[in-house]
């Protein structure tokens, strides 16, 4: 709920200190960050170099040491584990409710990775109301790491993945982009995390050149061919530590159990209560305020009202008056424009119907006009009416009839641009 908020609510929450640490090859990159409504502050980064082939104490020692300078002794750490090792996947649960999304995820976990059965740890969170982030690791990496930082006495809340910590920082305290393109060199290739409308989420590492690399990325996640990626470069332990920091506007994607995480000092929650206090003061404030300002207004205008109500009542009977009067002057008007239509109408035909054409009978009517008459040829006179301005759909009401001295006809046409 907390990550569905608006960028301005989200920034109030974003409050405490966290630990980030990203595990590499040979050494683990371990940065603090405070996040604070105004933004985070990366308070420093260390690198425990070696710490596969030293001893799990003793590298641990060194872990406690660089937190303690900070203040963060206290504070359980996030562990990002290589991406290299992580099976990221996207897939969507339409109608599945938070209650039985593990049971879906379950239920199709064994398609989404090439282990054998009960050697996958997956982990999972919702990015909206359909898709879902899964990254699977295996369960024998999962247990070393486990062991190992057990073994170094550092505490963990959770081990993720990086397309989970950067989607998370990048929301901390700023709108979603529309659109992200990121990049990181690592020992197995070039990591690629992006984001775009075709692509809630995009996360891979390429075995191949960069530019090509780059190249299929992009067109993965349908943005433009001259997009410029963003060089991650030390950040990937930062936004693990703001997930440490701001656990409740992260994405839950954990392989560890929620049995086994070790949680901060509750004392970081202080601050965000605080606020929260003030907040909820401050809108129970504007909620009580509101029904008495309304009242006051509502009260002020019914006064008015009756004032004016004599006033009032006239308007609808001079609206009708002036209603009545511009109906009559308006069929006024038309009927005095019907006899000068009519005239146009006559001559039009006198000038327009070719000799020897003659009339015998015109019955000119408001919508339409009757011709009775002779002529040596009628049927060319139904093209001659609708090329008229005033005439249209011409027809012949009965057939042609011959005489003597040519073609008898009846036509009957419509009127054009002349009202009712």
């Amino acid at each position: 709920m907390s990550r569905g908020l608006p960028a301005t609510f989200r920034r109030f929450l974003a409050i405490g200190t966290g630990v980030g640490i990203e595990v590499g090859p040979r050494d683990l990159t371990v940065s603090v960050v405070r996040a604070r409504p105004s933004g985070a502050e990366l308070l420093g980064t260390a690198v425990i170099a070696g710490f596969r082939e030293r001893p799990a104490v003793e590298w641990g020692r060194e872990y406690a040491d660089f937190v303690k300078k900070f203040s963060a002794g206290h504070v359980a750490a996030v562990v990002m584990v290589p991406r290299g090792e992580v099976i990221v996947r996207t897939l969507q649960f339409p109608a599945v409710g938070d209650e039985e999304l593990e049971a879906a995820i379950g239920f199709q976990l064994d398609t989404l990775h090439p282990y054998a059965e009960d050697d996958a740890v997956p982990a999972f969170a919702r990015l909206d109301g359909t898709q879902v982030l899964i990254g699977v690791l295996r369960r024998q990496k999962f247990e070393a790491y486990q062991t190992l930082f057990t073994e170094a006495g550092i505490k963990v809340v959770s081990f993720t993945f990086s397309a989970a910590a950067i989607y998370s920082a990048i929301r901390m305290t700023s709108d979603a982009p529309k659109e992200f393109l990121a990049i990181q060199e690592t020992v197995d290739g070039l990591e690629v995390y992006g984001e775009s409308p075709a692509r809630p989420v995009f996360s891979s590492v390429f075995d191949l050149p960069p530019a090509r690399a780059l190249s299929l990325a992009v067109a993965e996640l349908r943005l433009p061919p001259e997009t410029s990626p963003v060089d991650l470069g030390a950040a990937m332990a930062q936004a693990a530590a703001l997930c440490s920091a701001v656990p409740a506007l992260a994405l839950g994607a954990n392989f560890l159990p929620e049995g086994q995480r070790r949680s901060s000092s509750k004392w970081r929650y202080v601050p965000t209560a605080v606020l929260a206090t003030i907040l909820v003061a401050l809108l129970a404030g504007i909620l009580l305020h509101e029904p008495y300002d309304t009242g006051r207004y509502v009260a002020a205008m019914q006064e008015e009202i009756k004032r004016n109500e004599p006033i009032a009542s006239r308007v609808p009977r001079l609206d009708q008056t002036a209603a009545k009067t511009r109906a009559r002057v308006q069929q006024l008007d038309d009927f005095r424009r019907r006899t000068r239509q009519d005239l146009d109408l006559l001559l039009e035909l006198t000038t327009t119907l070719p000799p020897p054409t003659f009339l015998s009978g015109l019955d000119i009517m408001r919508d339409s006009v009757n011709l009775t008459g002779e002529t040596d040829q009628a049927a060319p006179l139904l093209r001659v009416l609708d090329n008229s301005t005033r005439l249209a759909n011409s027809e012949f009401t009965i057939p042609i009839g011959r005489v003597t001295t040519g073609e008898v006809f009846r036509i009957r046409s419509q009127r054009e641009g002349v009202k009712p």
